[in-house]
């Protein structure tokens, strides 16, 4: 069965806009955090906030999302973004062998504060720094390479050296083209919310530098948030050190 291109990524890390720059390439089948998805809002959500009058979607769950890829993936060639934390329980050999792996990471500072700004009370599980290092560590482990690993400012600073580089890392074209597009709707990545989340990218033309200034300063953050950096600058620098340069 042909392998699923999948970016593990973390939260507010310009997930969403590469993925939206791999929809632009034509040449292969993208969903968006399909196993978040299912996480957060399926029949049985494992997110730690869900309360009983949460969104749930009927007839989604974790092992239907699973199915469903390798259906999609045995049909033709599949890319998607998603989050190590939301399946952290689910990995066996088969589903671990069904990815070619790649990471998207960035400066738990930048995460933690945006994740703030969106979600006051968010919760250490829905941050998923631990989880990725965990898998990126497997990948390490049961390949003997070091999968390609992106950082989120590296991407924005040079996008066409950083694209191209993990095109390569990943066997698949590079498509200079697909880095620019038309601001607009993104509702193919909206299940949450009707995609508040992602404001800046339904204004974007492309992947290129922008202003990032905005809710870094970790210092200035409440006590429980700063203790949580703490936590999660290890596994950040982990994969750090192994980036596409």
């Amino acid at each position: 069965m042909p392998r699923i291109v999948a970016l593990w990524a973390v939260p507010r890390s310009t997930s969403t806009a590469f993925e939206w720059m791999m929809r632009q390439r034509g040449d292969i089948d993208c969903l968006h955090e399909p196993f978040g998805e299912a996480w957060y809002q399926g029949e049985a959500p494992l997110w730690p906030r869900a309360t009983a009058d949460s969104v749930r979607t009927p007839g989604l769950t974790l092992a239907g999302v699973r199915a469903d890829l390798e259906a999609r993936a045995a049909a033709g060639p599949l890319f998607i973004k998603d989050f190590p934390h939301f399946i952290d329980h689910m990995w066996d050999a088969a589903l671990f062998d069904l990815f070619t792996h790649s990471f998207l990471i960035r400066d738990p500072a930048k995460t933690l504060t945006l994740m703030h700004d969106k979600w006051p009370e968010f919760h250490a599980k829905e941050v998923g720094f631990p989880e990725q290092r965990a898998l990126f560590d497997r990948v390490v482990a049961a390949t003997g390479r070091i999968p390609p690993v992106i950082d989120s400012d590296d991407l924005l600073a040079r996008p066409v050296e950083i694209v191209r580089a993990w095109c390569a890392a990943v066997g698949l074209p590079f498509i200079e083209a697909a880095l620019s597009w038309t601001p607009g709707a993104r509702d193919e990545v909206s299940w949450w919310d009707g995609g508040s989340f992602h404001a800046n990218l339904r204004n974007s033309d492309g992947l290129k530098p922008q202003d990032r200034t905005a809710y870094v300063d970790i210092e200035a953050a409440p006590a429980w948030m700063r203790c949580l950096h703490d936590e999660m600058l290890p596994h950040y620098s982990h994969l750090h050190r192994h980036r596409l340069a």
